[in-house]
């Protein structure tokens, strides 16, 4: 077989991680190396360079370059890297389904610099550079992408790896490239059928799946499935290109958990060791006393469920002429989680228990025995959470493309992008009584409670009334509570792009465009609540259990030491409650304006919340940009890149209720709930602004040999708000003594992030593989934080409030301003700075069987001058950056040899700041985690593929702390995940 050196793109870019197999045919060798990635036309630059590079090979026999599987992925990858023309990463796939994450989230991971926040077990959202999800900007084939999570970070998890053909992640920016993304811009595409070189191909994908922690967790599913199958063909002469694909998930959701509550406690404790008659105050004067911080209390839990994905993917390529393509695409993917979470819930009440011995790291508590008061609410509840979510993402889009002249090309789209959520958290609390059997049930108000925290371990527990948990002629359900969140969010848009190419030595073509969107997001809140969770209502009275409801449930493994407990079957307990159905939840003001108590069963409380935090957000951009690229040489070093700018105007505004007091003359209107109550204290009005921003920017790549390049990029970018923080719901009350105070979550007048950020990177590719080192440095000029303003003037901003108020002594005092605290734009700002390394190593010139092993790494420091407040460690303390690790590292040393592959991948993050989701949002530090992965393959058949893979190898835990960590977060286990399936392609 006569061996012919293949061209400087094939060899010297497939040395990123190659497998190769020759086989002779009669073509060029360039010509037959395919590139399927198609972010930035890498690949069509790429191709032309190698036919430049090969056009003086001509030959009968030459061999062909066949690259299958991760080794192929990685040669695309770094091709479309090498030849983009900005600082990014790049992911492909050799056929739809190729890629073998769960979805693109873990792919993405596995790029230099990017990380992720694993939520239930996996990867959802993704950082880069040290940036958190909201600094994140995402597209699907160009296009602008909304989420179901109410913000602007789509959830990844959202989108099957088998049905995306590539994604690129921008870490600099463009003028020609949607704003949004401060931290990056991740653009995920489907496969365009006419650009694949098989007239017709089909691919299955079929695996089982089992997760080894499931056994331990009464009533979760051990096993799932994974299946997918896609189909692209070509027809007409090759002018008519189709791709269909399905993917569907259906996998368990398996965890065993420990979470701390916030320190939002204060008391002595001392005082409270030594006090046993009261609230604090009965028996002494606390004005002077010192103070530690307490923990809420905690939860010890299993959860359990169904997640469920299906993803739709179609597109249809027509080019009826060589100088035309017309193609319309549609992705959707439905994500439903069906879960629970069993345990019991440790409500810590300092203010109204002794406390003995207790144990203090600082000035906090992390130990003691609690003894509850007569009068307190200290208590262990169990607690049978059933939450349901439907999420609903779909993206369509029509393209046409047209060469006009050998120099002017125009292209249109118009898409729609539409997300939707559902969630229904619905939690059912059980109570410890005295006799379940008795005609009048009462709360055991016998409660004690000894606990100490071990770090990052599980601590040490003790409850007086442990037995009880597990005997159903103790405990009695005390509450039911359902909290649907719906939100909806539509996203129009329309674009058009011209690119003309000159003839001269510095600028190969100018780019501009404009482009139009009109976003709306609406949140719907509801409520439906019976009975209490802190003892026994006497019109809402507790449930007796039956045997038939309840299953006694043991804990194992690491978790064994914990007492026993009763899982509630929820539909039961609820028919059993409610015989004549169980109300549904509703939008209502409650008991405001007036409403007797039981003018609805369960509506006697004040809900107005259900209805203030239910709104909609309106948002329309135009955008326009000019761009020019750069195609030179300087002093005999050629210069390639882009220059220009981009303008952005932006119209956002919100629906506000705004309390007037009833005043007519501001507005005030009569508003009506879901049950018919009326309140007549609000003016309903849409507030918001408008403001332009110019964003210039600009890419070098310097050539210097034909090996290494170096790039440098500079750019002011921007990240908008999360678009349910544009939402309005303020409110203002005045106290007792006159003050009146405030409050905003939200604010429609928040203006983005802003940063200027700069890049430089060095890229040399070898013959067995590449290195890449790169420097960042973003100057950040905004954050969005909650700030209070003293002295607030709130009549003069709309609000109907009294000049002065009658104290109970019938003193008329005049009112004063106080406090508003509300969401703004924190102008303070730093820098965030960083090292990126990557390196791939292919050993093909090790002899036969050794020549298919392979390395790939890459490693990333950043650091950050920002710091944040918080809280929740007890007193006020500064925090790093959320979501920025300062070590993100990852590494997969892989295998080939005659059908058979090999890897195995590892992902590490060391501590970051994130959120914990217990009773509410808590900031708290994550602990370090390394993640890994395995996979093994095997090629049958030229069709047929056989696959083992296992994600969490390790079965490592999520572990978290506040402040340091002694005061324990969260220690969450998911279990390991087992694949075992097969691939088809014909």
């Amino acid at each position: 077989m006569l061996k012919c050196k293949p061209s400087i793109l094939a060899l010297a870019l497939a040395s990123a991680g190659v497998s190769v197999m020759f086989m002779p045919v009669k073509a060029y060798a360039a010509d037959e190396v395919e590139q399927t990635s198609q972010a930035d036309n890498a690949n069509a630059q790429a191709t032309n360079t190698s036919q430049n590079a090969d056009d003086s090979i001509v030959t009968d026999d030459i061999e062909r370059i066949q690259i299958k599987g991760y080794s192929r992925s990685l040669i695309d990858s770094i091709n479309s890297k090498r030849y983009g023309d900005t600082v990014s990463e790049q992911l492909s796939a050799d056929d739809l389904g190729a890629l073998p994450d769960v979805s693109m989230a873990d792919a993405l991971t596995r790029l230099p610099g990017i990380s992720a926040v694993r939520t239930g077990g996996q990867a959802a959202q993704i950082n880069i550079r040290g940036m958190s999800g909201g600094f994140v900007s995402s597209t699907l084939n160009g296009r602008e992408q909304v989420s179901t999570s109410g913000s602007r970070s789509i959830e990844f998890d959202q989108y099957p790896s088998e049905l995306i053909s590539s994604a690129a992640v921008y870490k600099s920016s463009k003028a020609s490239l949607l704003e949004g993304g401060v931290a990056g811009t991740v653009e995920l595409a489907t496969v365009s059928p006419l650009s694949k070189t098989e007239k017709h191909n089909f691919v299955v994908n079929a695996r089982a799946m089992y997760n080894d922690r499931a056994s331990e967790v009464y009533g979760a599913e051990e096993y799932g499935d994974r299946v997918s199958f896609s189909y692209q063909g070509k027809f007409l002469e090759d002018t008519l290109g189709i791709a269909v694909g399905y993917a569907r998930l259906n996998q368990p959701s398996v965890a065993t958990q420990f979470i701390g509550f916030a320190y939002n406690g204060t008391a002595d404790v001392d005082f409270l060791e030594n006090d046993t008659n009261g609230p604090i105050g009965d028996d002494g004067d606390m004005t002077n006393a010192h103070k530690e911080y307490l923990g809420e209390g905690f939860e010890i839990q299993h959860l359990g469920g169904v997640e469920t994905r299906n993803g739709y993917m179609g597109a249809i390529e027509w080019a009826p002429v060589d100088n035309f393509v017309l193609k319309a695409d549609a992705f959707i993917s439905r994500f439903d989680t069906e879960a629970f979470a069993r345990g019991f819930r440790v409500k810590l009440e300092p203010e109204s228990a002794s406390i003995a011995n207790p144990i203090l790291d600082g000035n906090s508590v992390i130990g003691g025995t609690y003894n509850r008061k007569s009068t307190g609410n200290t208590r262990v509840e169990l607690v049978n959470d059933d939450n349901q979510d439907f999420d609903e993402v779909n993206s369509y889009g029509i393209n046409a493309d047209w060469q006009v002249t050998d120099n002017l090309n125009v292209n249109l789209d118009v898409s729609f992008s539409s997300a939707k959520s559902n969630f229904r958290n619905g939690l059912l609390w059980a109570n410890v009584a005295v006799d379940a059997n008795a005609d009048t049930p009462i709360f055991d108000e016998n409660v004690s409670i000894s606990y100490l925290l071990n770090g990052l371990d599980l601590p040490d527990v003790g409850f007086n009334q442990a037995e009880a948990f597990s005997d159903i002629d103790r405990m009695m359900v005390s509450k039911y509570g359902i909290y649907p969140y719906v939100n909806e969010d539509k996203l129009s848009a329309y674009r058009i792009d011209f690119e003309y190419t000159l003839d001269n030595d510095y600028i190969s073509s100018i780019e501009f465009g404009s482009r139009y969107s009109d976003r709306t997001y609406s949140n719907d809140r509801s409520v439906f609540e019976y009975g209490v969770d802190n003892g026994f209502s006497s019109s809402q009275p507790p449930l007796r259990l039956t045997e038939d409801m309840t299953t006694v449930v043991d804990w194992q493994g690491d978790f064994s030491y914990f007492p026993s407990y009763l899982a509630i079957d929820v539909d039961a307990a609820l028919n059993a409650w409610f015989p004549n159905g169980t109300p549904q939840p509703v939008q209502t003001w409650g008991n405001a304006d007036g409403v007797a108590p039981g003018q609805a069963q369960g509506y006697t409380n004040n809900y107005s919340w259900s209805v203030l935090q239910s709104g909609e957000v309106y948002e329309k951009v135009w955008s326009g940009y000019a761009l020019a690229n750069i195609d030179t040489e300087l002093a005999g070093l050629p210069i390639t890149g882009n220059f220009g700018v981009r303008v952005v105007n932006t119209d956002q505004s919100a629906t506000v209720l705004k309390n007037v007091g009833g005043d007519p003359a501001f507005g005030a209107q009569n508003i009506v709930d879901e049950i018919g109550i009326n309140n007549s204290l609000y003016a309903p009005i849409i507030e918001g602004v408008s403001y332009t921003d110019y964003l210039p920017s600009i890419n070098l790549n310097f050539h210097v040999t034909e090996s290494a390049q170096v790039r440098f990029a500079a750019a002011k970018v921007m990240s908008r708000p999360p678009i349910n923080r544009l939402a309005g719901d303020a409110s203002a009350s005045v106290s007792d003594t006159g003050e009146i105070n405030g409050s905003s979550t939200n604010n429609p007048f928040l203006k983005p992030f802003y940063a200027d950020q700069y890049d430089v990177s060095y890229e040399y590719y070898f013959d067995e593989g590449a290195f890449v080192a790169a420097l960042f440095y973003k100057d950040i000029k905004s954050f969005i934080d909650t700030d209070s303003i003293d002295n607030y003037d709130f009549k003069g901003n709309g609000y109907n409030v009294p000049d002065s108020i009658e104290l109970d002594s019938g003193q008329v005092v005049p009112t004063v301003n106080g406090t508003f605290t509300t969401a703004m734009n924190n102008e303070k700002g730093g820098y965030i700075r960083g090292l990126e390394l990557a390196y791939t190593q292919v050993f093909a010139s090790l002899p036969d069987a050794w020549s298919g092993l392979g390395f790939n790494a890459s490693y990333s420091y950043t650091e950050s001058e920002i710091e944040t407040i918080s809280t929740f460690a007890g007193e006020s303390s500064k925090q790093g950056l959320p979501g920025l690790s300062n070590n993100v590292a990852s590494a997969t040393l892989f295998y080939s040899y005659e059908g058979f592959e090999t890897r195995v991948s590892a992902r590490y993050r060391d501590d970051f700041i994130s959120e914990q989701v217990a009773i509410n949002e808590q900031v708290v530090n994550f602990d370090g985690e390394t993640v890994i992965d395995y996979q093994a393959s095997y090629q049958v058949t030229d069709g047929l593929g056989l696959l083992f893979q296992v994600n969490n190898l390790t079965d490592e835990p999520t572990k978290s702390y506040f402040g340091n960590e002694n005061k324990t977060g969260t220690i969450q286990y998911f279990g390991r995940e087992f694949y075992l399936g097969l691939n088809y392609v014909m």
